[in-house]
């Protein structure tokens, strides 16, 4: 028996269960952490019940990733129906990922030189953390060697094994690489011949994201298992002894969050209140699980279900954005090694500066969409302006709480874009976001 309408309205919606698990799961965890600090239950707990409970959610979620964005990038592209609509609605996406990036990165240049918070760090807490972290920044420093760079970057993007591509984050782009290329080749065939393979494609993607939801539905708890492993081993402490660099970072974060992409949204005649409404439960995901790809399936949903974007653009736009469109990735780059080089005395000068901006921003094109993605590209930047990557071992205490924070903003510039690409792409798919309705217009609700 169908449930009644008044059974309907007393159903939490989700970003609400999600909001409880995260207050829920920091509440607990700062108890923990203030109460009973290195105490056996906790370490416990977070070995034996959070962690493994958070890493089977993600892991469930990153098992449907390939699958999803694959069939998601596909079926977008066929739904255009002919190339030049996908060298538009593409050129668009680059223009104003580029425009949006570099924006923020400024800001982030500018924040960062102005207040300067690595010419206060105490020394003796930085080599503490330092000699604490060395393992760790030993491993991301290596990898950086892995990291291909310059034509090796462009080269690896053709891939010449698609099955390895879908095999490893790291080659992400080179799986979206031949779904594009797939895409492309479905449109230009004959429709009768490819109408079988686009229902195959479609019904990929349905199934995807039909299981999808059935892993969303843990996500409250997964989310109190994020914020409880976060408060109770790290606490607050760390956070307040570099607080100017979080400061920093969290500031800029949040002024091109609430500015930047206001002013876009405005411009392209959206209403930004009604954007920021409709994508609440996307930022609930992405701060808590850190990573755009593991968003990637709410993302969508929020684009069709509260923004009714047309699904031949959300599609395309969120699941090109979820690797080349990063935003806050971008701008903490930036204001990482710009940190690093105040504190080591390393004078940057504006050459120096303008280049670490751009390599900011192909780095927000090319890092994987994962936990902790940027760390080896901050590690190449400090290298390539003279100043030692072994820095990093500073800012890893910290850095998965700005993790989340940077891919909050990356998830919200993912939904931005696909709102204002889809600006004058709705015709076929109804209306998109809301429009801003002037001042004298009664408000409207996404």
């Amino acid at each position: 028996m169908p449930s009644s309408p008044s059974a309907s309205r007393r159903r939490l919606p989700l970003h609400w269960k999600m909001l409880i698990g995260f207050a829920a799961g920091l509440a607990v965890g700062l108890t923990a952490y203030l109460t009973s600090p290195d105490a056996a239950w906790v370490e416990a707990v977070t070995r034996y019940v959070t962690t493994p409970f958070s890493t089977i959610f993600l892991n469930l979620i990153f098992m449907l990733i390939v699958p999803l964005l694959f069939s998601a990038l596909v079926a977008g592209i066929a739904e255009m129906g002919d190339v030049r609509s996908l060298g538009r609605i593409g050129w668009k996406t680059l223009a104003y990922t580029i425009t949006l990036s570099t924006v923020a990165v400024l800001i982030g240049l500018l924040m960062v030189n102005w207040l300067r918070p690595g010419s206060g760090v105490d020394p003796a807490l930085a080599e503490s953390l330092i000699a604490e972290n060395s393992e760790r920044t030993r491993q991301i420093v290596d990898s950086v060697d892995e990291t291909p760079s310059g034509i090796d970057m462009l080269l690896s993007i053709v891939p010449d094994n698609v099955v390895e591509a879908a095999s490893s984050n790291a080659s992400i782009l080179a799986l979206m690489f031949f779904a594009v290329m797939f895409g492309i080749g479905i449109v230009l065939s004959d429709p009768e011949k490819t109408a079988p393979l686009k229902r195959l494609v479609d019904g990929v993607f349905e199934v995807s994201m039909t299981l999808i939801n059935l892993v969303i539905r843990l996500a409250p708890y997964a989310v109190f298992c994020f914020m409880f492993n976060l408060a109770a081993v790290f606490g607050f402490e760390l956070l307040i002894r570099l607080g100017a660099y979080v400061g920093v970072v969290v500031g800029a974060l949040a002024l091109h969050m609430f500015v930047s992409y206001s002013v876009a949204l405005r411009l392209a005649g959206y209403s930004p209140l009604a954007f920021f409404r409709g994508i609440q439960e996307a930022t609930v995901m992405a701060f808590s699980t850190a990573s755009s790809n593991a968003t990637l399936p709410t993302a969508l949903r929020v684009a069709d279900e509260k923004l009714h974007l047309p699904n031949k653009v959300s599609r395309f736009v969120l699941t090109v954005g979820a690797t080349a469109n990063q935003n806050g990735t971008a701008l903490f780059e930036g204001v990482t090694v710009l940190f690093l080089a105040q504190f080591f005395g390393v004078d940057l000068t504006l050459g120096q500066q303008v280049m670490v901006m751009l390599v900011c921003i192909l780095g927000g094109i090319g890092t994987a969409g994962v936990p902790s993605g940027s760390l080896p590209v901050v590690a190449l930047i400090c290298a390539m302006v003279g100043v030692n990557p072994i820095g990093i071992g500073l800012i890893l205490g910290v850095n998965h709480f700005l993790d989340m924070c940077r891919t909050t903003l990356n998830v919200t510039g993912d939904l931005a874009l696909a709102a204002m690409v889809s600006r004058g792409e709705e015709a076929d798919a109804g209306p998109a976001l809301p429009p801003d309705p002037g001042p004298a217009a009664p408000k409207e609700a996404v």
